[in-house]
């Protein structure tokens, strides 16, 4: 006998919720039906998949396990069903898209407008996160698809390509720097760095593009911005320098404070922007697709 994916659904969600309750309010059942469905799985897997000797509820190693693997079989259980639903229509139905939150500002409200146009049957849920956070979510079947920038881990994932986006310098509108057409790096080793907290990707693609060490000493960094827009008006204020994405200068991000930014003399001062989907997903010609319309710019 193999377990249903009722049961494996069961063990997902008390995984996600550590609680029997909760897990049963989350799966719209009452506690002893899913109580009674995790029994029944423990007797087919032949092994306790929760420890109920500790208050709350902890998984077993064994839990553990299964709650992963049965999350990747949930996953493909419903990519079928969409790609079933969307067969000859692509991009049709519920689409759950991923964006690292100093893309999803500046790209998406050009590309939104064109794929509900384009594809009406489009139903897109937005999730706005950092890398680490997405890509967890993608690779478990939370997400379908995920806007991420490159250089990063991205084993068990596919992508395409959107473009790249060169990383700017970015200074107080009085800094002796301005003066310079291209700013090299190295000249930016005495500054006070200003810099998206740990978590950002965009915090390392800085770093990495002008050669700069990924962990600077705190002194040489008593700032860290928590977002884009924080990090401009730090930089305007005088408190330091930066790097700014040219999509989000583009959009306009630094006119309204008074910030200069300057192209950097480096060797390819960029970061790589991909819409990402997990190996083998059912939804990988949408999520194609989807990338060429970003592409384009919508």
């Amino acid at each position: 006998m193999l377990p249903t994916l009722r049961q494996l659904q069961y063990l997902k969600l008390l995984a996600e919720h550590r609680s029997f309750s909760r897990a049963a309010e989350a799966a719209h059942v009452t506690q002893p039906t899913l109580s009674a469905g995790v029994q029944e799985l423990e007797k087919i897997l032949g092994a306790p998949v929760v420890d109920r000797s500790r208050s709350g509820v902890i998984l077993t190693a064994a839990g553990e396990a299964a709650a992963a693997r049965g999350a990747a079989i949930l996953a493909e259980a419903e990519d079928l069903v969409q790609a079933a639903r969307g067969a000859g229509q692509p991009l049709a139905g519920r689409f759950r898209l991923g964006v690292i939150p100093t893309v999803a500002p500046f790209l998406l409200p050009r590309a939104l407008p064109v794929l509900r146009t384009r594809f009406p049957k489009l139903k897109l849920y937005l999730r706005e996160d950092l890398t680490g956070r997405l890509l967890a979510a993608l690779r478990s079947g939370a997400l379908d698809a995920a806007l991420v920038a490159l250089p990063y881990d991205m084993s068990g994932l596919e992508w395409a390509d959107i473009g790249e986006d060169e990383l700017l310098a970015a200074f107080p509108a009085n800094h002796p720097l301005t003066a310079e057409a291209r700013v090299p790096p190295a000249k930016l080793e005495g500054e006070d760095l200003i810099l998206l907290e740990d978590g950002h990707c965009l915090r390392e693609h800085a770093l990495a593009a002008c050669g700069l060490p990924s962990r600077r000493p705190e002194a040489e960094a008593p700032f860290a911005a928590t977002s884009l827009p924080t990090l401009v008006q730090m930089v305007g204020s005088g408190l330091g320098v930066s790097f700014l994405p040219a999509m989000a200068v583009e959009a306009g991000l630094a006119d309204a404070a008074q910030v200069v930014v300057r192209p950097l003399a480096a060797d390819h001062p960029a970061r790589q922007i991909v819409l990402a989907w997990r190996a083998g997903s059912a939804r990988s010609a949408e999520g194609r697709l989807l990338a060429e319309v970003l592409k384009s710019g919508g």
